[in-house]
């Protein structure tokens, strides 16, 4: 290739600024550069909220958004996962205390199926009917807390900490904690996606009690 025609594949590359979610204010995340707009879809960029709000104490939690739509000159994202910082997570482990964790999948009422994965620390360690009634708790109240809300609803609450207040404080009765967090979540299929498993579940149930016959 030619000096001229590389300068010239320079030249028609354009720079798209790619812009959070709506429900994080379409703030801007940074710039992406594609000759083609196509070339911009599926790319994901990484944050904290610490960034997003201009709080560098939230600089533990970080987000990762997916582009999944391009203007004239933006690229526009839906989010993909949360999750807090190892060193955060390490901080909060304690010799002779118990970290209790769960994975949970949900679906939000707008049939979004989401991966939480809440995480517990007490004050002393817990022996393993306690660990598993803590379990068992965040697992409820992650459940409770997707069947009544939206997928938005559901990431707000988690992002913003409420959530994890809330599990904090039902658990706690069962023995002291230290700490609940959501480690991590994760957008694992979108509605159509989920509404197509459905359905190709059912053709082979179908297909199933045919050659049962």
């Amino acid at each position: 290739m030619s000096e001229r025609s590389v300068s010239r594949a320079k030249q028609e590359k354009r720079w798209y600024t790619v812009l959070a979610p709506e429900q994080f204010d379409r703030q801007e995340l940074g710039e992406t550069p594609a000759d083609e707009p196509e070339k911009v879809y599926d790319r994901t960029i990484e944050t904290t909220l610490g960034e997003l709000n201009n709080n560098a104490s939230e600089n533990n939690t970080k987000l990762t958004f997916k582009i999944n739509d391009v203007g004239s000159d933006s690229a526009y994202t839906e989010f993909k996962e949360h999750s807090l910082t190892r060193d955060y997570l390490r901080s909060l482990v304690r010799r002779g205390a118990s970290k209790i964790e769960a994975y949970v999948t949900v679906l939000t009422t707008d049939d979004y199926r989401v991966q939480v994965q809440p995480v517990a620390f007490t004050t002393k360690k817990a022996d393993a009917s306690q660990e598993k009634a803590i379990r068992e708790q965040m697992v409820e109240m992650v459940e409770e807390a997707a069947a009544e809300r939206t997928f938005e609803e559901l990431i707000s609450s988690i992002v913003e900490g409420r959530l994890s207040s809330g599990i904090y404080g039902e658990a706690k009765t069962i023995y002291p904690l230290r700490r609940v967090e959501i480690q991590k979540t994760t957008l694992e299929a979108h509605p159509e996606e989920v509404a197509e498993e459905e359905a190709t579940a059912v053709d082979v149930d179908e297909e199933d009690v045919a050659t049962g016959d």
